[in-house]
């Protein structure tokens, strides 16, 4: 914990607002704090109290109250951003305009926190102002082991219009997986519905989602239908298959359940395709060996819609994490051979 610090305003500072200074001298310290402090007025310029947009002057007096370091945070089991993580979230944007910003969310980063105090992009989404006043906003969601395209709104305007276009299913989706197994059919259509169970940890952890079959979805209370279309793109004998996903409905995990009902789970998905368990073709398990990273192999490939103010189309997609594209490498499979949308071929 450091002591009381009088700093003065460099030439840097001119005109900006106080808590984005603030943030820039003190980077592990949370908007939130920052404004909690500007209120109860332990923060102050030139000996008077301020808000968090006060502008500044080169040559002010700025009081800065003790504030924790890095790592007394972390030591408190608290998240804290640190450059790297700026660093990593804004690197992660593949488009932006006043409207909305487009991101290839990495695998293994929550898109919203939960239990714990981890990382995530909701909280990032500081990083990505980009000279707006507010954070962008979340318009929906990927699991955290799943990588990929991920809009963000940055008004109230875009985020009632992009929620309203994916609700309405205006917008395209489409997933690349690595499978274990060979599927069915080179191209097809799966529609078990979708149950929640509770877990047996604490406050319900390890819940899971379980199928229903179609027929019975409706006399199961809780029961809600599900639709996924698959088709392939290449595979490797009966070991492991790529394979291009379109999520007809949302559902909770949706893409893994399903495969792993249909015995091809997603590569590296323990919770619904068991790791532990060798596939090589014949058996059923998320773990196919080899040099194949066990993370988890399923990413939001690309999303297509219409703008919805310029009325343009609009297409994103996003590079493979470094995991999948080893996995891409190892079987020889060109990123080429697949076309933007992999359905295509089969119409």
């Amino acid at each position: 914990m450091s002591g009381v610090q009088n700093l003065t305003v460099d030439e840097d500072g001119q005109d900006q607002r106080l808590d984005r200074w603030f943030k820039r001298m003190f980077p592990h310290i949370s908007q939130g704090r920052i404004e909690k402090l500007c209120r109860k007025g332990e923060i102050r310029v030139e000996k008077g109290r301020v808000k968090p947009g006060t502008r500044l002057e080169t040559g002010q007096n700025v009081r800065v109250p003790p504030l924790p370091d890095a790592r007394d945070l972390r030591e408190r089991n608290i998240a804290v951003v640190t450059d790297d993580d700026r660093e990593m979230i804004q690197n992660s944007v593949l488009f932006k305009d006043e409207h909305f910003i487009v991101i290839n969310k990495p695998a293994g980063l929550p898109t919203q926190g939960g239990t714990g105090h981890d990382i995530h992009v909701d909280m990032l989404a500081e990083e990505l102002k980009f000279g707006e006043e507010k954070k962008p906003k979340l318009v929906h969601r990927l699991d955290k082991d799943t990588s990929g395209v991920l809009l963000l709104a940055r008004n109230g305007r875009a985020a009632k219009a992009l929620a309203k276009a994916l609700q309405d299913r205006e917008t395209r989706k489409v997933y690349w997986a690595l499978v274990a197994g060979r599927l069915p059919e080179r191209v097809g259509t799966i529609q078990y519905g979708l149950i929640k169970a509770g877990g047996h940890g604490p406050n319900g952890a390890g819940e899971k989602m379980h199928c229903v079959h179609p027929n019975e979805v409706d006399s199961t209370p809780g029961a809600k239908r599900a639709t996924t279309d698959y088709a392939v793109i290449e595979n490797i004998g009966t070991r492991a298959t790529w394979v291009g996903l379109v999520p007809v409905t949302g559902r909770t995990h949706q893409l893994r359940v399903h495969m792993a009902e249909i015995g091809c789970p997603i590569v590296g998905d323990g919770k619904y395709g068991g790791s532990s368990q060798s596939n090589d073709g014949e058996g059923w398990g998320a773990k196919i060996g080899g040099d194949v990273s066990r993370k988890m192999h399923l990413h939001a490939r690309s999303i297509g819609f219409v703008h919805p103010f310029t009325k343009k189309e609009m297409f994103f997609e996003a590079p493979l994490p470094e995991h999948m594209a080893r996995s891409w490498d190892l079987f020889g499979w060109n990123l080429k051979w697949a076309p933007k949308d992999p359905f295509a071929i089969f119409e």
